[in-house]
């Protein structure tokens, strides 16, 4: 079955920690799919359609595998919904057979919780949690989430190495 990557991201800017983890989840999962989004749970200071544009311009700078191959990360705007288990049911219409794993900062352990349906939506996709340096997941957080029903994993040291060597290469 073809396993997914949704990667959903209010960020203002996409920065290059945003990239190396696309990169990274590249070369995870069958496909990457991404938009930019607005979370309810903050403000923005630029517009979803720049902050669109910005994403579309970040992956196209990816570089596509050592064989030439295209790349497997692809922007979706059309999926990007205010609340996550809509863009879930959208994707699932455009890939009815996929297994679906959601990717989040560590900065959104707290507060998904208190998501639209997410009883719901952690019925429909995996978690992936990926860390983020000064956002430090706690054990009650964690266990919410699997007493909702969510299957979690959190990226391991590898992932964030990966996000290091990269962002330390961008900055030489």
């Amino acid at each position: 079955m073809m396993q997914i990557a949704l990667f959903g991201t209010s960020a203002d800017p996409p920065t290059a920690g945003h990239q190396a983890i696309l990169t990274w989840l590249s070369q995870h999962f069958d496909q990457v799919i991404c938009w930019a989004s607005d979370n309810p749970f903050k403000s923005h200071q630029t517009n979803l359609e720049t902050r669109t544009e910005m994403l579309r311009v970040l992956i196209e700078e990816i570089p596509t595998s050592n064989s030439g191959a295209t790349s497997n990360i692809s922007l979706h705007p059309e999926l990007g919904h205010r609340y996550t288990i809509e863009t879930v049911k959208a994707a699932r219409n455009y890939w009815p057979k996929a297994e679906f794993t959601l990717v989040i900062g560590s900065d959104l352990v707290g507060q998904i919780t208190q998501w639209y349906k997410i009883e719901e939506l952690l019925r429909n996709v995996d978690l992936l949690i990926v860390p983020r340096p000064g956002y430090e997941m706690n054990i009650e957080d964690l266990t919410r989430l699997q007493e909702l029903g969510g299957g979690v994993a959190i990226a391991q040291s590898s992932v964030y190495r990966f996000l290091l060597l990269i962002i330390a290469k961008l900055e030489i």
